[in-house]
């Protein structure tokens, strides 16, 4: 809608503007009265006082901007605080408070209605094309109000949401250090994640296109799993996720939780390690699952535990010590005949997989005696005896 002024009637509309000005305690009380019905106005996020004190504020601006056609701009009131200013300090100031967007709008939806009902109730009948010119005025001086309100708000919520990752982040690389945690930062990074410190926790580790994959599943929530928070962790090439387990009903300690792994990373290449006890078993168990996630084959689809890779583990710590159990495992193979150390090794890693004759033929269907000739072959060529189980873990760990 377009104003049309009509000669003569500025100085009509300067008096129905003044008589707004009259009766702004009478607006402050309407939307006191109306804005109450708004849940989160309701519950004490914002004292009445302050409710009081800025709606009459907010009315004597939005008054203020009725009287000029370029309604009070910081550039042309010598950058004094104007309506624009107060409604950006306004937004942010919710922001603070804790009111959401929705409550926010709502409550500065109602200041158009009453303004203009207000100027209803000083006008008469022959002001009726008058203030049919003027609306448009109105309600550019209400939606501008609205508008920066919202536009302080939205920026003060960034700022508060990068102030809130930002000590996310300050506190999860505290848990991340070598140096033993103390008492007061676990508290204070319980409290900073809002997580209990002394819960159960596990923890993923991945590097290359996998640490891509998993910052993209755990900052998406791709989780399917809301209620669980999940905490990220960047550090020298690789990245971390953890989270808390969920407790069974009714239980208080930490090992009585729930075993918990999210779905999505079932088809993530990394390393994990599940089940660990609070924020003080966080630093060796991100090592663990990093170790983990270096051990990965590319026949590995998904997570790797420590129950299924600790003969990867033991065989690179020995190799890390400067051991390598295969070199005299292989030497001593080299004596087989043609195909025989490849018949050997097929027979032996069923065998260690099963630890059953009858099942070991079953399954290479041989009988049981070819069976027996070649553990009893192996064990001549390489001093092995597969039935004691610290000879048996060493084969299982060269071959691992």
């Amino acid at each position: 809608m377009h104003n049309v002024e009509i000669p003569g009637e500025d100085a009509r509309w300067t008096e129905l503007v003044e008589g707004l000005q009259e009766r702004l305690d009478d607006m402050v009380s309407h939307f006191l009265d109306r804005v109450a019905e708004i849940p989160e106005y309701a519950d004490d996020r914002v004292s009445f006082e302050d409710m009081r004190d800025t709606a009459h504020e907010t009315f004597g601006r939005l008054v203020d901007g009725l009287r000029e056609e370029k309604y009070q701009h910081p550039e042309h009131n010598g950058g004094k605080n104007t309506l624009v200013q107060f409604a950006g300090e306004l937004g942010a100031k919710r922001a603070r408070a804790g009111i959401s967007s929705e409550a926010l709008i709502s409550a500065v939806r109602l200041d158009f209605s009453i303004l203009w009902a207000e100027l209803l109730s000083v006008a008469d009948q022959a002001d009726a094309v008058l203030l049919t010119s003027r609306v448009d005025r109105v309600w550019r001086v209400v939606d501008e109000f609205a508008t920066r309100t919202h536009s302080g708000y939205g920026a003060e919520r960034v700022r508060m949401a990068q102030e809130e990752s930002n000590i996310r982040r300050e506190f999860i690389s505290r848990l991340f250090s070598k140096t033993e945690l103390s008492a007061e930062t676990i508290s204070q990074a319980g409290a900073a994640l809002a997580t209990d410190p002394e819960s159960t926790f596990s923890i993923v580790a991945a590097s290359g296109e996998a640490a891509s994959t998993l910052r993209s599943v755990a900052s998406t929530g791709g989780w399917n799993q809301p209620s669980h928070r999940l905490f990220i962790h960047e550090f020298g090439g690789s990245t971390y996720v953890f989270w808390a387990l969920p407790r069974t009903a009714g239980t208080k300690r930490p090992h009585q939780a729930q075993p918990y792994r999210p779905a999505a990373i079932a088809r993530i290449p990394c390393g994990i390690v599940e089940g660990f006890a609070g924020f003080r078993g966080l630093p060796a168990a991100a090592r663990t699952a990093e170790r983990l996630a270096l051990l990965l084959k590319p026949t590995d689809r998904g997570p790797l535990t420590t129950a299924a890779a600790w003969a990867r583990l033991a065989k690179q710590q020995l190799r890390d010590a400067g051991l390598d159990p295969w070199t005299d495992l292989n030497a001593a193979l080299q004596q087989c005949r043609a195909g025989e150390q490849e018949r050997l090794e097929e027979t032996v890693r069923h065998y260690l997989t099963t630890g059953n004759i009858t099942t070991t033929s079953e399954q290479l269907f041989c009988h049981r005696n070819t069976i027996l000739n070649r553990l009893t072959r192996f064990q001549t060529l390489t001093g092995i005896n597969l039935d004691v189980p610290e000879q048996a873990a060493r084969l299982v760990v060269a071959w691992a």
